[in-house]
């Protein structure tokens, strides 16, 4: 399948990298030559050097023959336009970066419907609801969400002298009646798609799924269940801070936003006049402890360096803040950061790239399934997806115990209607239902591909 990716910077090279793995046909174009020649030389991909909004440029890329037409260059307005011209020559389906709050808040459906855009991602908001829904529940190190909201999987981290050091999933689970399930395990830099033999251990990631009233129930019957932070500190006074602010006054939390940029601090405090706005450099310890870190219930840090906020997080960590969040983009930043004791690393760039993902994985789409919804866990090395069966899917009716699952598969959840089920060997498939999939090492297109 053919993708075009217009505008490279960090989210589109990013995006590029995962499509590319995913074995698509890619063509990348962006105005600056150096990084068209860069991409080119690092992946195998065709570049075109040109504005994406410029119809002799879209036809160099063959943008008639695309299956899927992605636009993430910096201007919403370029990106629209590029989208309607690539579906006016022929493309398929074309996706674009849209980010103004003005935009998504008042004309997005509008907008859309009169460009024929087949959909529009917001790295910025995505990456604001994801902190939110930590916020709300600081236990975990990150949440993500399926089927409206029905079932949950979240990541938390074992402590180095956990009570579950050495305990079986098998003797897990039968010691707590909810119903969940420890669906994936990251021990260092290795995943693992566990059975209920396998062996925790202190300092292990797990991926815990469940309905969310018997996650609750587990993670405070096991100790590790936090308040939902209600005083929010914030560094940089990005559009993700701007989403995310709004987001956590409109829930009634009391919100500090530094950054040094004055102008930017006058049009926060305009539009969110809620929010406490510090004018100053927020690298400067001796300015966040004045304005009270020591006494915040959370810390994120949201400037545009990851270097900073790495520096600022640890600072934050050091001063016990319960909840730290940040913001990293470059992988090779990442894995420092945990080094460094940073748990809950947000990736606005990783987020983008797993929605494209999953748009480009369900335009694939064969009999009997469809993706609905696509998450890459564990540091990109499993994958949750969640999977709409439809009437001609092979194994229907079927109990789980029959069908014969390739290795480092496993069927983590049903949602039947709103139902949430944590299977057991004896459920079955029914047309209808939403499959919940966690697979290791593999990529999976249909339902149909989890059996050897």
């Amino acid at each position: 399948m053919k993708i075009i990716i217009s505008g490279c910077g960090k989210i589109g090279t990013n995006v590029i990298s995962q499509l590319v793995s995913e074995g698509y046909d890619v063509v990348c174009i962006d105005t600056d030559r150096k990084v068209i020649e860069e991409l080119t030389n690092i992946y195998d991909v065709m570049g075109v050097c040109g504005n994406g909004a410029d119809p002799d440029v879209l036809k160099e890329a063959d943008a008639s023959s695309a299956e899927l037409f992605v636009s993430l260059a910096g201007s919403d307005e370029l990106n629209m336009l590029s989208c309607f011209l690539a579906k006016s020559l022929g493309c398929s389906h074309a996706i674009a970066r849209i980010r103004t709050p003005e935009y998504n808040d008042r004309d997005l459906r509008f907008l859309r419907q009169t460009l024929k855009l087949d959909d529009s991602v917001n790295p910025e908001y995505i990456t604001a609801k994801e902190i939110y829904d930590i916020l709300k529940f600081p236990s975990a190190v990150n949440i993500e969400s399926f089927s409206g909201r029905n079932f949950e999987m979240i990541e938390i981290k074992l402590k180095p002298d956990s009570t579950f050091d050495g305990m079986t999933l098998m003797d897990l689970r039968k010691k707590y009646e909810e119903k969940f399930l420890v669906c994936a395990v990251q021990r260092e830099n290795q995943a693992f798609i566990p059975s209920g033999g396998f062996v925790l251990r202190g300092g292990d990631k797990l991926g815990l799924t469940a309905a969310p009233t018997q996650m609750y129930k587990f993670l405070k019957k096991i100790g590790i269940l936090q308040k939902q932070a209600r005083n929010v500190m914030i560094l940089g006074a990005s559009t993700t801070a701007f989403y995310l602010a709004k987001l956590l006054v409109a829930n009634g939390n009391s919100v500090t936003v530094i950054d040094k940029n004055e102008a930017r601090c006058r049009e926060f405090s305009r539009d969110l006049p809620q929010v406490v706005m510090i004018c100053g450099d927020g690298a400067q310890q001796e300015l966040l402890l004045e304005e009270g870190i020591d006494s915040v219930d959370a810390f994120v840090s949201l400037t545009g360096m990851d270097e900073q906020n790495i520096l600022i997080s640890c600072f934050a960590s050091a001063r016990k803040v319960p909840t730290v969040i940040t913001k990293v983009n470059r992988p090779e930043l990442y894995s420092i950061a945990e080094k460094l004791g940073l748990d809950c690393i947000i990736s606005p760039k990783k987020t983008t790239g797993d929605i494209i993902t999953r748009y480009a994985r369900a335009i694939e789409n064969s009999l009997g399934s469809s993706v609905e919804t696509l998450y890459k866990l564990m540091d990109g090395s499993v994958e949750a997806l969640e999977f709409s069966v439809q009437q001609d899917f092979e194994y229907i009716d079927i109990p789980l115990k029959e069908m014969s699952l390739k290795k480092n598969i496993l069927i983590a959840g049903i949602i039947r209607g709103r139902v949430p089920i944590i299977p057991s060997g004896n459920d079955v498939i029914k047309a209808g239902d939403k499959v919940i999939v966690f697979a290791s090492g593999m990529r999976l297109q249909t339902l149909a591909d989890i059996v050897a």
